[in-house]
């Protein structure tokens, strides 16, 4: 059987990443009619997903425990659940993170997963080329001495891994070195993925990437979700229909960003405030561009938690001053038409009810 595998809990942002990336894989199903490709999900929530034709298999707080245990590491519930769904050797899995979609149909992972071969998101450098990398500093002088993670091994990204049964082994081994290694690890979230390489070229096996097929956006996550957020508002209620398909594809992997000719003339409009509020205002307006993508309009929210969020890395001090610099004409002419928008989500943040003379008593995540 070949399975694509989620795992979702907590927070409701997981859930929404993970709608929209099934919706998109069963988008994508589209264009190759003849897969057998089955879609499950292990969660703690089955309701967001009761508009998707998949099979929802509950995890219960005590199972999620369970597969944290022995150190409570969130991350080794992915080997887990992987390695109990590979029963038989001619099964193929494939567990995918909930922060991706797909460009292409889910069937051309499936074909990179074959005995002997490990598919992940992408293949990083080697080991031994960051040697001030916290995993290198923490976990070399125990590797060596276990005779394992040489300096040329490569590194993995785990967003996606794809294993058959006559594999299973693997997943044994990374779990193990994830128990035994956790302790000296000084907390390094990616310790599984890494451990999942060590164990991966201890066995022998090659990698196989896939970024050209699904689009993992472990970075810049704010900007993604407003997008999914906002085809979620307009199709979560049918997210197989015709025009939620149709709009699948909008929902890019680009960076909504105003062009060149429009960040210039911000750039010169922005002359007229003193210095320090310049770059903050800049920030502000490039939010408001009127992309004709509206999933791309979606992402304005986040330019202005973005100018918030530099303002205070960049002057703290300053960014104290935000809900007076809000007060005066010269700031709020320039806001124009877009300031009552402007105004009302930075007040739903708190940022705008705060004591322009206190520390912020807000922090945009």
């Amino acid at each position: 059987m070949n399975r694509l595998l989620y795992i979702v809990y907590g927070a409701e942002t997981y859930h929404q990443e993970a709608f929209f990336s099934i919706a998109s894989a069963l988008t994508r199903l589209r264009s190759t009619p003849g897969a057998d490709i089955a879609i499950e999900v292990l969660t703690d929530n089955p309701a967001p997903y009761a508009a998707l034709p998949v099979t929802i298999t509950p995890v219960s707080s005590q199972t999620l425990q369970s597969w944290w245990a022995p150190h409570g590491y969130h991350f080794r519930a992915k080997h887990v659940a992987l390695l109990q769904r590979l029963q038989g050797d001619e099964d193929r899995v494939v567990l995918i993170d909930t922060d991706t979609f797909f460009h292409q149909s889910p069937q051309t992972l499936f074909d990179k997963v074959r005995q002997g071969q490990l598919l992940c998101n992408r293949i990083g450098g080697r080991y031994g080329d960051r040697p001030d990398a916290l995993l290198y500093r923490t976990l070399s002088a125990e590797l060596q001495a276990r005779g394992l993670g040489g300096k040329e091994m490569p590194l993995l990204n785990s967003g996606v891994i794809g294993l058959c049964g006559a594999d299973r082994s693997v997943l044994e081994r990374s779990i193990e070195l994830m128990d035994e290694l956790f302790p000296h690890a000084q907390g390094a979230y990616t310790l599984e993925e890494f451990v999942l390489a060590v164990a991966a070229d201890q066995a022998g096996l090659s990698l196989e990437e896939c970024p050209d097929e699904i689009h993992h956006y472990w970075s810049r996550k704010d900007i993604f979700r407003a997008k999914v957020k906002a085809w979620i508002a307009k199709h979560g209620s049918a997210p197989c229909s015709d025009a939620a398909v149709a709009d699948i594809p909008r929902v890019t992997d680009a960076l909504p960003r105003p062009p060149q000719a429009t960040r210039l003339m911000i750039k010169l409009r922005t002359c007229i405030l003193p210095s320090t509020q310049r770059q903050f205002a800049r920030e502000l307006l490039y939010g408001c561009y009127p992309y004709s993508n509206e999933f791309d309009r979606a992402c304005g929210p986040v330019w202005w938690e973005k100018a918030v969020n530099n303002l205070e890395q960049r002057a703290k001090n300053e960014a104290h001053e935000i809900a007076a610099w809000f007060q005066q004409d010269r700031f709020r002419h320039l806001l124009g038409g877009h300031l009552p928008m402007i105004e009302a989500h930075l007040r739903s943040r708190g940022i705008l009810d705060q004591n322009p003379h206190a520390p912020a008593a807000a922090h945009i995540p």
